[in-house]
C-alpha cells in the first residue's frame, strides 16, 4: 500500500497462527515471518481469544480441528464478540475438502478458507487479499471517525464547535430545569484580537487562539464544556454552578490569559479577555436562548466598560460590572 510522501510505512501486520500441531504451526509461522509479517503462534483457541481481546491481532489463520475449543467455535465467538467497527479477518485452515465444511465455516463468519495441503503462494495471496480488505475497512473507519469528530470539533483549536454547544446547551438547560440545578454560561472574547492579526500576522493570531483554547481547558472542570463560538469568541458552559462558582471560574480564566504572555515563534504577545456571565435560574432567563443572549449582553457591557473585566447579567436586565480582575 502506498504511503504519503515523507510518512513512515505502516508496521507489518500481526498474524495469529493457531494450530495445536506444533510442526504445522512452526512451519506456517516461519513462512510468514520470512515474508515480513509479525507472527504470534499459539496452540489453542482460548489463547487466541485472549490475544484478540487485547487488540493484538490483525489477521487470524485458524486451524479447524483442535482439541478443546474447535476452530469453528472459536471463529463464531470471535466474530460475534467483535464490535462492528473492528474487522479482524479469519482464514480457516482444514484438511477437509467437502463443500459442506467450507459452507459451514463461511456461514459462521469466516472470511476465507484454505485446505491442507496448501500451496504457499496461494496461502500468501489469500492473506494479502484479506489484509487489503482490512486496510480498506480501517481507512474507511478512520475517515468516518474523523468526519464525526469534525462535526462537533473546531478544526483550529480542537475545542467543541457551535453545533456541539447547541446540543449540550439544550441538554444541560433541560436538566437544570428538571432538577432545579444551577447552570452558568460564560462568553469570552479576546481583547483587541484584530490588532494581533494586523501586527503579527494571521498565523500568529491562529496560534494565539489555539493557546487560548489550551488555557481555557486547563481552567475548568472536566464536566464543563469549552467551545469556540466563532472568531475570537469562546463559550464555557458550567453545569451545577452558582454565581459564586461562575465568578471564580471567570476570574481564573482571566488570570490565566493575562498573567503569562503568549509565546508565538519567540514573540511575547500579551493577551486579555472580556467575559460575560449569565445564570439560570434568574429573572429574565427563561430559555437556553435567553441564557446565551444574556451572556452576550454582559460580554458587550464588559467591552464597553474598558475590556479585561467580568460582567454578570443580573435579574431585570441589570448588568453588574465588577471592574478589572486582579
Amino acid at each position: 500500500m502506498e504511503t504519503a510522501r515523507g510518512s513512515a510505512p505502516p508496521p507489518p501486520a500481526r498474524i495469529a497462527v493457531v494450530d495445536d500441531d506444533r510442526v504445522t504451526r512452526e512451519y506456517v509461522a516461519g513462512l510468514l515471518r520470512g515474508h515480513g509479517y509479525r507472527v504470534i503462534a499459539v496452540d489453542g483457541a482460548q489463547k487466541l481469544l485472549d490475544l484478540h481481546r487485547q487488540g493484538q491481532v490483525d489477521l487470524v489463520l485458524l486451524d479447524v480441528m483442535m482439541e478443546g475449543l474447535s476452530g469453528v467455535d472459536c471463529c463464531r465467538i470471535l466474530k460475534s464478540t467483535t464490535p462492528p467497527e473492528i474487522f479482524v479477518p479469519v482464514i480457516l485452515v482444514t484438511g477437509r475438502t467437502d463443500p459442506e465444511s467450507r459452507i459451514e465455516g463461511l456461514r459462521i463468519g469466516a472470511d476465507d478458507y484454505v485446505t491442507k495441503p496448501f500451496d504457499e503462494r496461494e496461502l500468501l495471496a489469500r492473506i494479502e487479499a484479506m489484509l487489503r480488505i482490512k486496510r480498506s475497512h480501517d481507512d474507511l473507519g478512520a475517515a468516518r471517525e474523523r468526519l464525526q469528530r469534525l462535526a462537533v470539533q473546531d478544526e483550529l483549536t480542537g475545542l467543541y464547535n457551535v453545533r456541539y454547544l447547541n446540543s449540550r446547551l439544550t441538554e444541560e438547560y433541560k436538566r437544570a430545569e428538571r432538577h432545579r440545578d444551577p447552570l452558568a454560561l460564560a462568553m469570552i472574547d479576546v481583547d483587541h484580537f484584530k490588532q494581533v492579526n494586523d501586527r503579527f500576522g494571521h498565523e500568529a493570531g491562529d496560534a494565539v487562539l489555539r493557546e487560548v483554547g489550551v488555557r481555557l481547558k486547563k481552567s475548568v472542570r472536566e464536566i464543563d464544556v469549552v467551545t469556540r463560538y466563532g472568531g475570537e469568541e469562546f463559550v464555557v458552559l458550567l453545569p451545577s454552578t452558582h454565581l459564586a462558582g461562575a465568578l471564580v471560574v471567570a476570574d481564573r480564566v482571566a488570570r490565566t490569559l493575562r498573567d503569562e504572555p503568549f509565546d508565538v515563534a519567540g514573540t511575547k504577545i500579551p493577551v486579555t479577555a472580556s467575559i460575560g456571565l449569565a445564570l439560570f435560574p434568574s429573572r429574565g432567563v427563561h430559555s437556553k436562548e435567553e441564557l446565551l443572549r444574556s451572556a452576550d449582553r454582559a460580554l458587550y457591557r464588559a467591552k464597553d466598560e474598558g475590556r479585561d473585566r467580568i460582567c454578570v447579567y443580573q435579574e431585570q436586565g441589570y448588568l453588574f460590572a465588577p471592574g478589572k480582575t486582579g
